[in-house]
């Protein structure tokens, strides 16, 4: 389940919850729990295709992976987060913050069916949890930067449990998804 919180200068935050089903890297369901009137929404990604189903639309909309779902969070960053498949590293240099070094990595997208053109990556050397990520556009513009906190066990493996990211762009702009309850299960692949 994950839970993001947006706010933005002079707004009330805002508060969204979905629950998130993966099987592989290639294969998402994302059912909007909250707010009411968006419960029952349905977003499906399959390979590098992602659908809405809609309870009020007969039809499902095909969307794109970088079109925004809630505050700074794209279609892409809840149903196709595959910085290993999508994108090829470069080591680019080291670099020390609060007194731990980090890998600093440049990802460029393999085409752009990604949801973004480039990732600059920063990975600790010590444990290789992701610190912070950068997330540009295919024009260069820096669009967003996430951070990776409160690691936790989850499913048997030590992982971030909210991400912070902040807008570059709109000043204030910042979405805080904090995940909980992951359990790993068998499913079904008729689900998608």
């Amino acid at each position: 389940n994950v839970k993001i919180t947006s706010n933005s200068l002079g707004r009330e935050p805002e508060t969204r919850e979905y629950e998130v089903l993966s099987k592989g890297n290639d294969r998402t369901i994302i059912r909007t729990l909250a707010p009411a009137s968006d419960k029952g929404q349905v977003l499906l990604m399959r390979d590098h295709d992602l659908w809405i189903f809609m309870p009020s639309v007969s039809q499902p909309i095909r969307l794109s992976a970088g079109q925004r779902l809630t505050g700074q969070v794209a279609n892409g960053d809840l149903a196709r987060a595959n910085l290993a498949g999508d994108y090829v590293p470069t080591l680019v240099r080291t670099e020390m913050i609060e007194n731990e070094s980090f890998n600093v990595l440049e990802l460029k997208a393999i085409d752009r069916s990604v949801t973004y053109d480039r990732v600059v990556y920063w990975v600790s050397k010590n444990n290789d949890r992701p610190y912070k990520a950068e997330f540009y556009a295919l024009s260069g513009r820096l669009l967003k930067t996430c951070r990776f906190q409160n690691y936790k066990e989850a499913a048997g493996v030590v992982r971030p449990t909210r991400l912070v990211m902040e807008d570059a762009l709109i000043e204030g702009g910042k979405s805080v998804l904090d995940y909980s309850d992951l359990k790993a299960k068998e499913i079904p692949e008729r689900m998608f």
